[in-house]
């Protein structure tokens, strides 16, 4: 992969006072508009991971750090966390948290004021990322009288505002209902898609992430387990059990019906995989 947006080399790092590294020599190259899905147990590191692309780690983090991150050439240990804000937004998991501001314009001119962004062209891209993420006519809205997934969105609209080259979303969907969820995860496939924008997003909605994920990279006590296309990863079912993750449904069942002596000649990770791999009258 040349010139890589982000390059993460050697990689470790452990908190203060803990007895366990979060992350153990981790390397992982990022080309320019990859949709990266991280996967893993709870304790895998992948908030630790996220936290390590804009600079939180190790800047705002006590701790002991090995290695380096490189984001768009930038060295992170030699870059400022405000200054990595221009090519690295961050999405949390919670919308309310990140949320402190009166109006939804106020909440997208927060960081562009931090940032010292003139007047006119603060209000025009206020205009521009409530449209991108489905908001606009809302910029007087509170975000208190939002849903979880207009609150996401807003909280989305405020990093793409900084027009970031990458986005990274930390479990964005894990407080939101069905339709909030659909919501978050179409405006990142149409920033990803229209836009070129590098997604890398901490999921375990793992069927949605086999259809819009070109890439699946999988943590297990702070390393990379498995790294590649969904269709190679998400059809080692036994591997993924291994470390603490699942499958998608899909392959899961194809898994169990080889199991069973039925032979299947491709595990399917998407249901229109499915509907091709298995028979017109259905599985029996």
């Amino acid at each position: 992969m040349s010139n890589p947006i982000v390059s993460i080399q050697g990689l470790s790092y452990q908190y203060a006072l803990t007895e366990v590294p979060a992350l153990r020599d981790v390397s992982l190259d990022i080309a320019e508009g990859e949709y990266v899905a991280v996967m893993g147990p709870c304790g895998a590191g992948k908030t630790t991971l996220c936290l390590s692309l804009n600079g939180i780690v190790p800047h705002m983090m006590a701790g002991g750090v090995e290695g380096k991150v490189i984001i768009a050439g930038q060295d992170t240990a030699q870059t400022t966390v405000r200054e990595l804000a221009r090519t690295v937004g961050m999405v949390f998991d919670n919308p309310e948290f990140q949320l402190s501001q009166v109006t939804a314009r106020e909440e997208i001119a927060l960081g562009l004021e931090n940032t010292g962004v003139p007047r006119d062209e603060m209000i025009r891209r206020i205009d521009e990322v409530l449209g991108l993420v489905g908001l606009r006519g809302f910029a007087d809205r509170s975000p208190l009288a939002m849903s979880g997934g207009q609150q996401q969105r807003l909280a989305i609209a405020a990093a793409l505002a900084m027009y970031p080259r990458v986005l990274v979303l930390d479990e964005p969907t894990s407080n939101l209902d069905p339709i909030g969820k659909e919501e978050v995860f179409s405006v990142c496939a149409q920033l990803n898609r229209e836009r070129g924008m590098t997604i890398v997003i901490v999921e375990h909605e793992v069927e949605v992430m086999a259809t819009y994920a070109s890439r699946v990279v999988v943590l297990s006590e702070g390393r990379v387990a498995l790294n590649g296309a969904p269709r190679d990863v998400l059809r080692q079912v036994q591997a993924l059990e291994a470390v603490g993750a699942r499958a998608p449904q899909v392959t899961e069942l194809a898994y169990r019906l080889e199991q069973r002596g039925r032979p299947v000649a491709e595990y399917p990770v998407t249901l229109e995989q499915a509907l091709a791999v298995f028979p017109a009258e259905g599985v029996r």
